[in-house]
C-alpha cells in the first residue's frame, strides 16, 4: 500500500508541473519577444499593486452634444386645436409646400425656407398661424422696450447640435435585448494592462497639452475676431416697420437680449423671410451690402414674394404719371371684365391656432421661469431673479472669470431693489478684495457710494455721500489708517477741503476706537474757496494747523492781476512760562509775506488776535475731526445692522406682503363678519323657545297668544334689567377699586418712589377711562331699552303667528 500511496503522489507531482510548463508557455507566447528573454514570477504583492492602479484609472467617456430638453407635456390635456390640423390649415399646408418647391427650384443656392415647423404634439403649423395678437392688463407691455425685456426674461438660450440647422431630430435607439450572449472571460495579460496605464498617462498629458495649445489658439482667434461660421447662421429676430405708432424708422429687436438694433447695423446681413399673424414674404433683394440698402415695402412683389394674395396688404407707392396709366388701364379692364366673376380668389390666413395668452399678477412679477435664470457667456456669466424671491433683494448678479471654464472669479457684480437700506449696486473685485456698495438717495446717512476692503474701522475706505442732503456739505470721506481727507461743497464758510494727519496712539488698549482711545491729530490742512466779500489778501486759502511743531501756517487768495499770494506762519507758544508769567505777543512769533503790506497788519495787536482766533479755529477742527470719526465707526456699525436684517420695503398697494395692509384687511373681514353675525340674531326667530313649549302641531288659543306675547315681553323686560345692572356692578366695582388706590396714594405719598408715582397716574388714567366708557353703555342702554321693548312689542303685534288673534286687543 505505501508503494502505490508514492505512485500515486509522484503521478500527481508530474501532472502539476506539466501543467505549469503549459501555462509558462501560453503566458511566454502572448508577450512580445525581447520580454521572453527574462524571467519574471508574478506575486501577491505585484497583484494587489495591480489591482490598486487598476481602481485607480478614469475612463474618460466622450460626452453626448447637447440637444434641447424638452418639459414632459401631457398631450391629452391640449386643446384640439393643437393636436390637429383644421382643413383650411390642411389647405394652408399645401399651399406652403407649393410654394416652398417653387422657391427651391428658383433660388437653389438659398436656405430653405422655414415655413412649418412641428409644435408640442409632432404636428406642423404654419408659422403665421401660431402669431395670435393679444391686449394685456399691463402699461409695461404696451411700450416696446419693456415688452421685449420681459418676453427676454423668459427666454434661455440652448445652442442647437448643427447651428446651422434650426432643428435635428435623435434617431430612436433599439431597445437591449432581454436574452444576450454571455461575454468572453477576460483573457487580457497584466503586463498589457500596466502598459495600458503608462500609454493612458501619457495620452492625458497629451490631452492637457492640446487644451493648452487649444486654449491658446482660441485666444488669438478671439483676439482676430475670426468667425468661420461668419454669413451662414440664421437668427429669428423681431422686426418693427416704420409708420404706426409713431415709429420714425424701421427697426430690429433681439428677443434674447431686448435690445434694439438699427437696420444699418453690422449684426443684420441680411434677411430670408418674414412674416406676421396676416402673410409670408420671402425677400427677393440683393443684400451684398448686409440690409443697409433693404427697402422694405412689403406691397412691391418685385422686391417681397408674398405666399398670400391678401387684399389689405400695403400697396406699391407710384408715380403720378403711373397713376395715370394704371387708372386707363383699370377702366379699359373693368370694361371687358363687366358682369364677369374673379378667376383668382384670395386665400385667407387661418386663424391662430394657439390660445390667448393669460399672465397672471404673480407670473408677470416672477417674470423668469421659477423666479430664476441663467444666462452663461464667454467668461461671464449673469444670473437673473424675480423681485422678493431672494430675502436680501438680490435681482441680477453678474459673475466675471478669467478662463474659459469659468472656474477663476474675477469680479462680481449685484443689483439689488426694495431695500431698506437704499444699496443698489455692489462691486466685489475678488483679486484685489475691494468691495464698491452703491445707494440710491434716501439712505439714513445720506450714502451714495462706499469703497472697502473691510468693514472694521481705521481701514481704507472710500465714502460718497448726497451733499443736497446733508447740511454740513460733505460729498466724499477718504479714509486710511493714518490719514482722513473730507471734500465739501456749498459751505457757508467756503472750506472746500480738509485732510487730517493721526499719530500713533499713547495708550495702547486691547479695543481703540475714537470714542474710547482717539488717535492724536499731528496735522491739519483745510482749504477755502474764494470768498467775493472779503479781499484777496484778508480771504484764507489754505491754513495748515501743524499741532506738534505749534505752528500755524496761512495762505491767501491770490488776487486777478498778481502772480503771488501773500502767506503768514505764527508760531504757537503757551501762554504763561514755567514761573506762571504771560507771556507777550513778540514779533518773531509772525512771520509773514505780503504782496501788498499795510500798516495795520504789522502791528502785534492785529497779529495778536489773528493768533488767538486761529488757535480757537485749531480746537473746531480738532472737534470736526473727532466727530467725523465717530460718524465712521456709526455708519460702520450701522452697515453691519442692515446687512444683518437685510429688510425690504413693501408697497401698501402690496396686499400679499404687506403685514399691515394684510392686518388691515382681516380686521375689516372679521368686523364685516361680526356684523353679519349680528344681522343673522337679529334675524332669529324670537318665539321659537315660548313655541317650544306647546304640543307641536296644536293651533294657538286666543289665551295662549296672548300669553305668549307677555311671556316674551317679560323675558326681554328682563334682559334688559339684567344687562344694566350688570353694567351698574362693574361700574361700581371700578370706581370702588379706584378709590382704595386713591387712599393708598394718599397713605404712602411720602415715601413713593418715581416709578411708583408714574405707575399710580397710569392706573388711575386707565381706570377713568373704563369708569367712562362704563357710563355711557349705562346711559345708553338706559335711552334705548325703552325703543327696544316697545320695537319688540309692535312686531309680536305684527307676527303672522299672532296678528290674527291678537286684533282685538289692538
Amino acid at each position: 500500500m505505501e508503494v502505490l500511496k508514492e505512485k500515486v503522489e509522484e503521478e500527481e507531482a508530474a501532472e502539476r508541473e506539466e501543467a505549469a510548463e503549459r501555462a509558462e508557455r501560453r503566458e511566454k507566447a502572448m508577450w512580445p519577444m525581447e520580454v521572453q528573454k527574462e524571467e519574471s514570477t508574478v506575486t501577491q504583492e505585484m497583484l494587489r499593486d495591480l489591482e490598486r492602479k487598476l481602481s485607480e484609472m478614469e475612463v474618460s467617456i466622450p460626452e453626448k452634444p447637447s440637444t434641447f430638453t424638452k418639459d414632459p407635456i401631457d398631450v391629452s390635456k391640449l386643446p384640439l386645436s393643437y393636436q390637429s390640423n383644421t382643413l383650411k390649415e390642411e389647405h394652408l399646408l399645401q399651399v406652403a409646400d407649393n410654394f416652398s418647391r417653387q422657391y427651391s427650384h428658383l433660388c437653389p443656392d438659398r436656405v430653405p425656407l422655414f415655413l412649418h415647423p412641428l409644435n408640442e404634439c409632432k404636428v406642423p403649423k404654419f408659422v403665421s398661424t401660431t402669431i395670435r395678437p393679444t391686449l394685456m392688463p399691463y402699461p409695461e407691455l404696451y411700450n416696446w422696450d419693456t415688452c421685449a425685456q420681459f418676453v427676454s426674461d423668459f427666454l434661455s438660450m440652448v445652442p442647437l447640435p448643427d447651428p446651422l440647422k434650426p432643428a435635428v431630430q435623435e434617431e430612436e435607439k433599439a431597445p437591449p435585448k432581454k436574452y444576450a450572449i454571455r461575454p468572453p472571460r477576460d483573457l487580457s495579460s497584466r503586463f498589457e494592462q500596466e502598459q495600458e496605464m503608462k500609454r493612458q498617462k501619457a495620452i492625458q498629458a497629451e490631452e492637457e497639452q492640446r487644451l493648452r495649445q487649444e486654449e491658446e489658439r482660441l485666444m488669438e482667434e478671439e483676439s482676430a475676431k475670426t468667425d468661420p461660421l461668419h454669413g451662414l447662421r440664421v437668427h429669428s429676430w423681431v422686426l418693427v416697420l416704420a409708420g404706426k405708432r409713431e415709429v420714425p424708422e424701421s427697426f430690429f429687436i433681439d428677443p434674447f437680449t431686448a435690445r434694439s438694433y438699427g437696420k444699418d447695423d453690422d449684426h443684420f446681413l441680411g434677411i430670408e423671410s418674414l412674416w406676421n399673424h396676416k402673410n409670408y414674404w420671402v425677400n427677393m433683394q440683393d443684400c451684398w451690402n448686409c440690409c443697409k440698402d433693404l427697402v422694405f415695402d412689403l406691397g412691391d412683389p418685385v422686391k417681397w414674394e408674398y405666399m398670400l394674395l391678401d387684399t389689405s396688404k400695403p400697396l406699391l407707392s407710384l408715380t403720378e404719371g403711373d397713376d395715370s396709366e394704371m387708372s386707363e388701364m383699370n377702366d379699359e379692364d373693368d370694361v371687358e371684365n363687366l358682369g364677369k366673376e374673379d378667376e383668382d380668389e384670395s386665400f385667407d390666413m387661418p386663424p391662430a391656432w394657439v390660445e390667448r395668452i393669460e399672465i397672471s399678477p404673480e407670473a408677470f412679477e416672477t417674470r423668469c421661469p421659477n423666479g430664476k435664470k441663467v444666462i452663461q457667456y464667454k467668461r461671464a456669466k449673469l444670473e437673473k431673479w424675480a423681485p422678493y424671491v431672494n430675502t436680501n433683494g438680490l435681482v441680477s448678479r453678474l459673475t466675471s472669470y478669467e478662463d474659459l471654464e469659468c472656474t477663476k472669479i474675477l469680479e462680481v457684480k449685484e443689483w439689488f431693489q426694495n431695500r431698506e437700506d437704499m444699496l443698489e449696486l455692489r462691486h466685489v473685485n475678488k483679486i484685489t478684495g475691494l468691495i464698491i456698495d452703491s445707494f440710491k438717495p434716501g439712505h439714513s446717512q445720506a450714502l451714495r457710494v462706499h469703497s472697502y476692503t473691510s468693514m472694521q474701522p481705521e481701514r481704507d475706505r472710500v465714502m460718497e455721500f448726497y451733499e443736497t442732503a446733508r447740511v454740513d456739505g460733505l460729498i466724499k470721506r477718504e479714509e486710511t489708517a493714518k490719514t482722513m481727507t473730507e471734500y465739501y461743497q456749498g459751505r457757508p464758510d467756503f472750506l472746500s477741503y480738509r485732510h487730517v494727519d493721526f499719530g500713533p496712539r499713547v495708550k495702547k488698549t486691547a479695543l481703540n476706537s475714537a470714542e474710547s482711545n482717539p488717535r492724536p491729530v499731528v496735522k491739519i490742512t483745510e482749504r477755502f474757496l474764494r470768498n467775493p466779500e472779503k479781499p484777496a489778501d484778508e480771504d484764507v486759502a489754505e491754513r495748515v494747523f501743524m499741532i506738534l511743531d505749534e505752528r500755524i501756517q496761512l495762505r491767501y487768495h491770490c488776487r486777478e492781476d498778481h502772480i503771488t499770494a501773500s502767506k503768514r506762519e505764527f508760531l504757537r507758544r503757551t501762554e504763561v512760562d514755567s514761573k506762571g508769567n504771560k507771556i507777550i505777543m513778540t514779533p518773531d512769533m509772525c512771520i509773514s509775506f505780503e504782496v501788498e503790506p499795510t500798516e495795520h497788519t504789522k502791528k502785534l495787536l492785529y497779529q495778536y488776535e489773528a493768533m488767538m482766533k486761529l488757535k480757537d479755529e485749531e480746537k473746531l477742527s480738532r472737534h470736526q475731526a473727532w466727530e467725523s470719526e465717530l460718524e465712521v465707526l456709526e455708519i460702520l456699525k450701522l452697515r453691519e445692522e442692515e446687512e444683518a436684517a437685510h429688510a425690504l420695503t413693501i408697497s401698501i398697494y402690496d396686499t400679499k406682503r404687506n403685514e399691515k395692509s394684510k392686518e388691515y384687511r382681516e380686521a375689516m373681514e372679521r368686523v364685516m363678519h361680526e356684523e353679519h353675525l349680528r344681522q343673522m340674531e337679529a334675524q332669529l326667530d324670537y318665539l321659537a323657545p315660548f313655541l317650544a313649549q306647546l304640543p307641536p302641531g296644536e293651533k294657538l288659543t286666543r289665551w295662549q297668544a296672548v300669553r305668549l306675547k307677555d311671556e316674551c315681553l317679560s323675558d326681554f323686560k328682563q334682559r334688559l334689567i339684567d344687562k344694566a345692572n350688570l353694567i351698574q356692578a362693574r361700574f361700581e366695582k371700578e370706581t370702588q377699586e379706584l378709590q382704595k388706590k386713591q387712599q393708598w396714594y394718599q397713605e404712602n405719598q411720602v415715601t413713593l418712589t418715581p416709578e411708583d408715582e408714574d405707575l399710580y397716574l397710569s392706573y388711575c388714567s386707565q381706570a377713568m377711562f373704563r369708569i367712562r366708557i362704563l357710563e355711557q353703555r349705562l346711559n345708553r342702554h338706559k335711552e334705548l331699552a325703552p325703543l327696544k321693548y316697545l320695537a319688540l312689542e309692535e312686531k309680536l303685534y305684527k307676527d303672522p303667528r299672532l296678528v290674527e288673534i291678537l286684533k282685538v286687543f289692538v
